[in-house]
């Protein structure tokens, strides 16, 4: 399980997790345990909710790429 390594690293950083049916979500990730991923996404306004996701349905996991600033600012 390559991801599961990789994720380690990860516990506490904004990642994006491939799922198996396609689907993705992206949150914190908290943590790895009992072959579940607990990710805490951001649901609307200032709610937040943490979820779980077995091991089985997972197919990757990253974290996010840091931001450009050399295209100045945004607005």
């Amino acid at each position: 399980m390559p991801w599961y390594q990789k994720a380690t690293m990860l516990i506490g950083q904004p990642v994006g997790v491939s799922l198996t049916n396609g689907q993705g979500v992206s949150g914190v990730l908290c943590s790895l345990n009992n072959n579940m991923v607990i990710l805490q996404e951001y649901m609307y306004q200032n709610q937040y909710a943490a979820k779980q996701y077995p091991f089985h349905t997972v197919q990757d996991i990253n974290g996010f790429p840091g931001c450009s600033t050399s295209a100045g600012p945004f607005y």
